[in-house]
């Protein structure tokens, strides 16, 4: 297992030939074996899925402080406990946006 485990860690990015040979890897190993590299796998992706949200939400907290300044720590709060589809939705609404106040109103309406 800590071959496979050593194998995934070397090549996160893996180019065609090196997926086809993860692919043959994972290929010769038993039903038990397989559920577990999966595992490593599936929680390496939802570490790197809520990575990219981390990134997500700091760059429209940027953008907010960039064009209103720096916001009160509540805000920021409030915002960073906003899922992702809000989140995408605050992105677009910052152009409609001209002050604090227009932000706050724009989530108190959620």
């Amino acid at each position: 297992m800590q071959l496979i485990s050593g194998f995934i860690d070397t090549y996160l990015r893996l180019n065609k030939l090196e997926k086809e040979k993860f692919q043959t890897e994972i290929g010769t190993l038993i039903k038990e074996e397989k559920e577990e590299v999966m595992q490593i796998v599936t929680s390496w992706m939802e570490e790197g899925i809520e990575r990219g949200i981390e990134r997500e939400k700091n760059l429209i907290l940027r953008l907010i402080n960039r064009k209103f300044g720096q916001i009160n720590l509540e805000l920021e709060t409030e915002i960073r406990n906003l899922n992702i589809e809000i989140i995408e939705a605050l992105g677009e609404a910052i152009f409609d946006l001209d002050t604090v106040e227009d932000l706050q109103n724009w989530l108190d309406n959620l």
